[in-house]
């Protein structure tokens, strides 16, 4: 083992790890746009006795692609019948195959640096109310008081409190009203060239709005990937706001979304 290698464990080994994907069950929170996770087994132990009483037991899973924490390719908005880059999205999608411009299997493994915006500690709050709209003042207010700065390529995370209603798919959802950042506060992200935004909520946006303008602006017009369902506690009880981001989605050609599991390394 050559001594970068080496350097490069040791300096993991002496690192925190923070699990930021919510787990799948049945009856677990989903966007009403997507197919629930569902879930069977398809095999129990005992149905079938191998060599000397080995046996084993399997499942079958079925879900929507931005159900659970995931990522948005940037094939999964087009504005004006056109995806990012200006491609024609009609002509480019079908319905065995999904995109062939922006698929999820595009999206290379990400390792960067992240940084979390915990805009739900800024305000006061262990979670923000449903009507807030996250805008550029928030954002800024955040960033000064938990002392960071984004960065180019940075993958920005914020904060609202919200993973905590997780276990109950009902308070999570919220009739499709939950906090998330406006248009203004998500053009503060992209003119700082961040890689992608994400956040604790069902969607990287304030919602309910159906011009749907934080997907749009990210997705289409500037190319920034969005991350959602993620759980930010653990980095909140530790007081991170700094880290090295690791996560790769699932390679589903075509794919506009693919579940992920990401980490964060400080």
């Amino acid at each position: 083992m050559g001594a970068m290698p080496a350097a490069l464990l040791e300096l993991l080994a002496r690192s925190r790890v923070f699990d930021l994907s919510q787990p799948y069950y049945v009856g677990m929170p989903h966007h009403p746009a997507h197919a629930p996770y569902l879930y069977g087994m398809t095999k129990g132990h005992g149905d079938i006795l191998f060599v000397d009483g080995a046996s084993s037991a399997s499942e079958a899973i079925a879900l929507g692609a931005h159900v659970g924490t995931h990522i948005d390719a940037l094939c999964h908005f087009s504005k004006d019948g056109l995806l990012h880059g200006g491609f024609d999205a009609e002509a480019a999608q079908t319905w065995g195959g999904g995109l062939d411009k922006h698929g999820v299997e595009t999206i290379e493994p990400i390792v960067r640096r992240g940084v979390m915006l915990d805009v739900a500690a800024a305000a006061g709050m262990d979670a923000l109310e449903a009507d807030t709209v996250i805008g550029p003042e928030v954002l800024e207010r955040a960033a000064a008081q938990q002392g960071v700065d984004l960065r180019e390529d940075d993958v920005a995370l914020l904060r609202t409190g919200w993973a905590r209603r997780w276990a109950d798919a009902r308070a999570f959802h919220n009739g499709g009203r939950a906090p998330g950042p406006g248009l203004e506060g998500a053009r503060w992200l992209s003119e700082r060239g961040i890689f992608a935004g994400g956040s604790d909520t069902v969607a990287f946006e304030f919602q309910p709005d159906p011009r749907m303008p934080v997907h749009v602006h990210f997705l289409v017009e500037q190319g920034i990937h969005i991350l959602e369902a993620l759980d930010l506690e653990p980095l909140a009880q530790a007081g991170v706001h700094e880290f090295a981001f690791v996560a790769a989605p699932l390679k589903i050609v075509g794919g506009t979304g693919a579940p992920i599991r990401p980490l964060a390394l400080a």
